[in-house]
């Protein structure tokens, strides 16, 4: 069982605004709502693995600027109970995302790589690292870590191995980008990941592996190539997918397993942002729990459909309870 949990990387402020329609270039959409919260993996996943279980110990680690946006990021957090190891940056300012998010919850997100830019190996106290598990994220928004390593392929990958040899687990997670960049960035890190956890979009093209046909329609065989292809590219316990219809794991010891997503009706979703880290989250307390590979999705899943109840990424985040109640209301 492992009862302290580091999540390294992206700190950040998102900007939710509703809008009511997605405007050609040139033209004009209508804001008909607007929220903001924290945001970024480092977070996210925090905040949400705190709410999952308060006897954990977890602690945010990562960079923000010296502004109002960096001193918010640090009050939510302490008041979350989640310990900020955090450096502040004398020249970059914090970190920000305007999420556009339509009628239909689809989202388009505009990100200011701020002080995250400047997150690299030399912000991580590895000589003090307390915890036994470490979380990073995100490939493809983390300039520094993302920079090429003669021996070790990028930073972040020097990183993790350095981590894994105080005995600590590692687990990492990605962005979506629109280039050939997440292919050739995540490769390197793989080796030093104990656990991989990301969407059906991202895995496919890590893997170069359709996870959908061209109707849009997953394809659950391709799925489990995918993480089949994930686990002979380096990951070294499980490698997790999520998509909007459920959650796959392969393990190299417990084997392959699906768990349905929450059956949560469209009149309950406020919006997607944080979901993929909710998910995150739950599948990461199940490893900390050593939760059975179904049961650990089945509550990815619930912490998932929590965070669709509210506009930001952390407001409908519940307790281990409150999560169990969401799946047993809704059904998977």
């Amino acid at each position: 069982m492992l009862n302290r949990v580091t999540v390294a990387g992206n700190l950040l402020v998102d900007y939710v605004k509703k809008i009511d329609s997605y405007p050609e270039r040139g033209k004009l959409s209508s804001i008909l709502g607007l929220s903001w919260g924290v945001g970024g993996c480092a977070c996210n996943t925090a905040i949400a693995l705190k709410r999952l279980d308060s006897a954990l110990s977890v602690a945010a680690l990562g960079r923000t600027g010296e502004d109002e946006n960096g001193r918010y990021i640090r009050e939510v957090l302490e008041r979350e109970g989640v310990r900020a190891d955090i450096t502040a940056d004398h020249a970059l300012p914090t970190s920000f995302t305007d999420v556009m998010s339509d009628v239909q919850g689809e989202r388009t997100f505009f990100h200011a790589r701020g002080a995250n830019a400047a997150f690299g190996p030399e912000d991580v106290p590895f000589e003090r690292l307390d915890c036994d598990l470490l979380h990073a994220g995100y490939i493809l928004l983390l300039d520094r870590m993302d920079a090429e390593d003669k021996a070790y392929g990028t930073a972040l990958a020097r990183t993790l191995a350095r981590v894994r040899a105080l005995g600590i687990k590692t687990s990492v997670d990605v962005a979506s980008e629109n280039s050939d960049r997440l292919s050739k960035l995540t490769g390197h890190s793989l080796p030093y990941c104990d656990y991989f956890i990301v969407n059906e979009a991202e895995a496919a093209e890590i893997t170069g592996l359709p996870a959908r046909d061209a109707g849009g329609q997953l394809q659950e065989e391709n799925v489990r190539r995918i993480l089949e292809r994930l686990v002979d590219l380096g990951v070294r316990e499980t490698a997790v997918i999520h998509a909007p219809e459920g959650g796959w794991a392969l393990s190299r010891s417990a084997g392959y397993a699906f768990s349905p997503s929450v059956a949560l009706p469209r009149e309950h979703i406020k919006g997607h942002v944080g979901a993929g880290d909710a998910f995150c989250a739950g599948m990461l307390y199940g490893v900390c729990r050593d939760f059975p590979l179904r049961r650990a999705l089945e509550t990815a899943a619930g912490a998932a459909a929590c965070c669709l109840t509210e506009a930001n990424s952390t407001d409908g985040l519940r307790d281990l309870a409150g999560t169990l109640k969401m799946i047993e209301q809704w059904g998977l």
